[in-house]
């Protein structure tokens, strides 16, 4: 594609804002969906072709991956505001040189993500008071997943660097494709190497998109961010903006992986962690149309900010941000009254069963609540206001919802289904906070610049 087609964008999305929302945000929503197929596959699978035991493995892997994808989608999202805000400004020499920044930046946190997995990832385990039978099986998984490590963190910032410019269709096909490469493996990789299959299975995917992502982006130039990293030129402005709006969303995420693993603790017995896994699977659903919506305002919002034109902001955040709510009600509905039917299909064990459809049964009244607060922090950090969500996510997940299972559960000796009345507590009283900063935000960016505070 030639740069003057990808130069239009920026036009093209100030002449109609909603329909930009849709353009952006659908294609990333397929490609999502893509994804939640595969997970909700791969843990049907692994449940029913290994055991409750595998299940409870992944439950305690996920935080720490978790953590992973949190530095990078945290810093992608970093990338992805910085780039947008440069279009938006008409700065395209600035918006090539973030990009090629971000894949120097996804290149070293690779090499540091597996020389950490395989030196700590027995201990990490250990944390959680796992089985040892149980901790095994997860170090089968842990290593291969750690050992592929930096294919995960290049497919995530070059997906960023797209978002930043508009660009959604692209690489929800190429993840498509991987994800249909996984789903395809998992079973035939699972019945000859039982849990490490599935590791092995999802490494090969990763491999293939990020060859992908570089080979059209890289050699084909296919995108209108361009790279040339023979004459890169180190930039400490550029990588401070990226780390200033990336950390707080890193540390975020973060911070929601060590609310899982305290979860996990307190849950205590394998299979309420299993059902609680079971269920973050199934969830993924109802969050891949929610994050597609709020990472397409951050572009948006990020692109309107840096064009100056802040009465495009205030239209594209109440129409985000109300369309989002009605997606998420839907979902609401529909996870309350056919939980029943769904949660079969991944576990025949009745315990687990049990407990998972007394998650939905508490969460469901959450989700419209979680999807304010979501758009919200993501709007703000288009803004240029990345502290927001960390200080959102710390007051949801750990000062309120952590400390309201731990009381109900460990103090009260209530039974496990009240962690997650504590988390819908939790949920519904940062959504109230978060709305309320984002309108301050804006009321006060009567004059938007460039200069991110």
């Amino acid at each position: 594609m030639d740069n003057k087609v990808k130069e239009s964008r920026l036009e093209e999305f100030i002449k109609n804002p909603k329909k930009a929302l849709w353009r952006l945000a659908l294609p990333m929503m397929l490609g999502m969906s893509v994804q939640a197929i595969y997970m909700m596959a791969d843990t049907a699978f692994v449940g029913r072709m290994i055991g409750g035991t595998a299940l409870a493995s992944l439950g305690y892997i996920f935080p720490y991956f978790f953590i992973l994808m949190g530095i990078t989608f945290g810093l992608g999202t970093g990338a992805t505001t910085v780039i947008a805000q440069f279009i938006g400004a008409k700065d395209k020499k600035n918006a090539d040189n973030t990009a090629e920044h971000t894949i120097l930046m996804g290149i070293i946190i690779g090499i540091i993500i597996i020389t950490l997995g395989f030196y700590y990832g027995d201990k990490l385990l250990e944390l959680q008071g796992a089985d040892k039978k149980t901790i095994d099986m997860a170090l089968d998984y842990f290593y291969i997943m750690a050992g592929g490590s930096i294919f995960m963190v290049l497919s995530i910032f070059f997906r960023s660097i797209l978002s930043g410019e508009g660009e959604m269709m692209f690489p929800m096909i190429v993840m498509g494709v991987g994800t249909i490469l996984n789903i395809i493996l998992d079973p035939i990789l699972i019945y000859y190497y039982q849990i490490s299959g599935a590791a092995i299975a999802t490494v090969i995917s990763q491999a293939l998109v990020t060859l992908v992502f570089i080979y059209f982006i890289l050699f084909r130039q296919r995108s209108y961010v361009t790279f040339n990293l023979r004459y890169f030129k180190y930039n400490f402005e550029i990588l401070r903006d990226i780390f200033r709006l990336g950390i707080p969303a890193s540390l975020s995420i973060i911070i929601m992986s060590m609310g899982v693993m305290v979860f996990n603790s307190i849950l205590g017995s394998s299979q309420a962690v299993a059902a609680y896994q079971t269920a973050g699977r199934i969830e993924h659903f109802f969050f891949l149309p929610i994050i597609s919506i709020a990472t397409s305002l951050v572009t948006l919002v990020g692109m309107f900010y840096g064009a100056k034109r802040m009465d495009l902001v205030n239209q594209i955040v109440k129409y985000g941000i109300s369309r989002a709510v009605i997606i998420a009600l839907l979902f609401s509905l529909l996870f309350f009254f056919l939980i029943e039917q769904i949660i079969p299909v991944f576990t025949n064990e009745q315990r687990i069963i049990e407990l998972t459809i007394q998650y939905f049964k508490i969460m469901a009244f959450a989700y419209p609540f979680i999807t304010i607060g979501m758009t919200s922090s993501r709007i703000m950090q288009g803004l240029g206001h990345a502290n927001p969500m960390l200080i959102l996510t710390l007051l949801r997940v750990v000062i309120i919802s952590a400390f309201l299972a731990w009381y109900f559960v460990i103090i009260l000796g209530k039974p496990v289904h009240y962690a997650w009345l504590g988390t819908l507590i939790s949920c519904i009283f940062t959504s109230f906070v978060s709305i309320t900063w984002l309108r301050i935000l804006i009321r006060r960016s009567h004059k938007p610049s460039l200069e991110m505070e």
